[in-house]
């Protein structure tokens, strides 16, 4: 049995399906509505314990009354949880997102700079377990911890980079593998080949850059190459990069090389994206 460990953001996600998108000063009414646990560590956890690893999720929850939704999903899911901040009362992140009939959506989201005391300890147990450890990098302070806690350990570490964040630099010696989107941009650098010369210089081994439907780019060592994703027609992409993590997580824990990972993981977020919101692909 692999086991996963995931650190970072939790949010209450509350979706709303729409035939267009608001205008300034206009009301659009939305023809369905649901509410799910989000955050990229979050989606990546439970994408992982569906492909049949174990996982556990570490993040700053608290005890506000909507974070039972949260937690009720983990239970549903069998996600372990770890509460950095359980006596933590206030409002949860929540992520209004509205989706369109062609799979697009709008996102208006309250991350992790609202939850700003958390503990960083290490569950030295829960880690010792673990086959593979995953970083969002939202709870700095935690992400950093837990990294060095696992790189010392020898447990693979892997970034979820989808954009820039304060301290991003400090968590790198720590990584050996950056899932990076094409919105992640570290300071001077803009394109393809210098995030790659970035990440390398400061110890990355292994770099894909992935951009929506378009190709996967991957440096692994000497190694580089281009994965195609599979083409489908879009009903709704909420949550598919997470559910990529997760996958990329759950196959490079059970052994996978890289660039099969990168490959069976495509099309894991590919399928989940013929269905509307982030867990009906599941049972699809």
């Amino acid at each position: 049995m692999t086991r996963g460990v995931f650190v970072g953001l939790s949010t209450l996600d509350l979706i709303y399906e729409v035939d267009a998108f608001p205008l300034p000063d206009s009301k659009v009414s939305a023809s369905s509505q649901a509410a799910y646990a989000g955050g990229p560590a979050t989606n990546a956890a439970i994408a992982f314990r569906h492909l049949g690893g174990e996982a556990a999720l570490v993040t700053a929850m608290g005890s506000h009354p909507l974070t039972a939704l949260i937690r009720e999903e983990l239970d549903t899911y069998k996600i372990a949880l770890l509460d950095l901040n359980p006596a933590w009362s206030e409002l949860p992140p929540i992520s209004s997102v509205a989706v369109n009939p062609g799979g697009q959506r709008n996102v208006i989201s309250a991350n992790a700079k609202r939850t700003r005391a958390y503990s960083d300890q290490i569950d030295s147990e829960l880690l010792d377990a673990a086959s593979i450890l995953l970083v969002d990098g939202h709870l700095m302070k935690a992400c950093l911890a837990w990294a060095r806690a696992a790189q010392q350990r020898a447990i693979p570490v892997v970034l979820d980079a989808g954009s820039w964040k304060t301290e991003t630099e400090l968590l790198l010696p720590s990584i050996a593998t950056a899932i990076c989107s094409s919105d992640f941009h570290p300071p001077g650098c803009s394109g393809y080949e210098q995030v790659v010369g970035f990440l390398r210089d400061h110890g990355v081994r292994q770099i894909a850059v992935t951009a929506g439907a378009q190709p996967i780019q991957f440096v692994s060592g000497d190694v580089t190459g281009s994965i195609p994703v599979p083409q489908i027609d879009a009903v709704d992409t909420m949550g598919a990069g997470d559910i990529f993590h997760g996958a990329y997580c759950y196959y490079a824990a059970a052994g996978w090389s890289f660039a099969d990972a990168l490959s069976e993981a495509a099309k894991v977020a590919a399928n989940s994206c013929r269905f509307r919101g982030p867990r009906a692909w599941m049972n699809g």
